[in-house]
């Protein structure tokens, strides 16, 4: 009798059983709906949509962005990610770890490169009037992704608008409106 045997809490096939389909995911080619509030759409490739990527430590996407579109801040918690940029320009940036808290920011074009550190928080922004298209590979292959203003304002149950007032001074009347966005 043959058991299962799971790594990462993911299925792992026999190796002897293995095929060029276990590898392959389609689609990366076809752009992703932007009409969102944020203007931008992420299509994966982790062990989520392939699983043959367990164990392996990589992962990509593919971010489109509508003119004007926003992929907001956020941290992978598992990977760092390294982003090229395809079609377009990309206002891109992180902010290092406290008490610092510095902002590093540059413009992208077309083939530009930009390194995003494991944890820390970061964020990218089409600053252009047409679409904008980047690819970002991550050393992870699920590597988790916290959107902060999400995360912060929209868990469930909510934090406490106490809370989140002291922590950002300001009136629980604004925190009860960004709270209702989510």
């Amino acid at each position: 009798m043959l058991s299962a045997v799971f790594v990462n809490g993911k299925f792992c096939k026999n190796p002897k059983a293995v095929e060029a389909e276990d590898f392959f995911l389609p689609g990366l080619n076809i752009p992703g709906n932007t009409r969102n509030k944020v203007g931008s759409n992420k299509s994966q490739a982790t062990v989520n949509e392939l699983p043959s990527l367990n164990t392996l430590d990589i992962s990509l996407v593919r971010i489109d962005y509508a003119p004007h579109g926003l992929n907001p801040p956020h941290t992978h918690p598992r990977a760092t990610e390294i982003i090229v940029v395809l079609e377009g320009s990309l206002y891109i940036g992180f902010v290092t770890s406290n008490t610092e808290n510095h902002l590093i920011t540059k413009v992208l074009i077309q083939g530009d490169v930009f390194v995003l550190p494991v944890g820390l928080i970061h964020f990218q922004l089409n600053v252009g009037n047409t679409s904008a298209v980047a690819f970002a590979g991550l050393s992870g292959q699920n590597p988790g992704v916290i959107t902060i203003a999400n995360a912060v304002f929209g868990s469930n149950p909510p934090i406490s608008d106490d809370v989140l007032a002291k922590a950002f001074q300001v009136d629980k009347k604004i925190v009860d409106y960004l709270q209702s966005q989510f």
